[in-house]
């Protein structure tokens, strides 16, 4: 089993940040894209679904995309994790970049277990973003 490809720890993300957006958070119970946002949320994260067929998920009123997110809020969000293809990476990327810009400090991008693009990483990298590739957060949190 590949290890994570990362530039900061994912463990000292979980314990750093505390507000993520979940680009791909899915409505279907049965998904991971489901479950692990609702696990972070149930232990203490703030969660903002990302999601263009979903007006509210996990109790939070969802958004199309990371560049339709209020300023307010956009200027909250700490992590971008994304339950999307890996060819689906460097776009996400594209967007957590500009949202970083938007709140003058790059976004944390953490990608879920099983996804890695070396495009997204390279988007991430000369922009000043930190990024963590193929891990799950949930099980992350499980070992801290």
């Amino acid at each position: 089993m590949p290890l994570p490809s990362a530039t900061i720890s994912p463990r000292e993300v979980l314990k750093k940040y505390r507000v993520i957006a979940v680009v791909g958070a899915s409505k279907n119970p049965t998904k991971d894209a489901h479950t692990v946002p609702l696990y972070l949320k149930e232990h203490g994260y703030r969660v903002v679904p990302i999601n263009p067929s979903a007006d509210e998920l996990f109790g939070e009123k969802a958004y199309p995309s990371l560049l339709d997110l209020p300023d307010a809020l956009a200027n909250e969000i700490e992590v971008v994790e994304v339950f999307r293809p890996s060819e689906d990476l460097p776009e996400v990327a594209r967007q957590a970049v500009e949202v970083g810009k938007r709140r003058g400090r790059p976004l944390v991008f953490w990608a879920q277990k099983g996804l890695e693009n070396e495009e997204a990483k390279e988007t991430l990298s000369s922009n000043g973003a930190l990024y963590v590739m193929n891990a799950c957060m949930r099980v992350v949190h499980g070992t801290m």
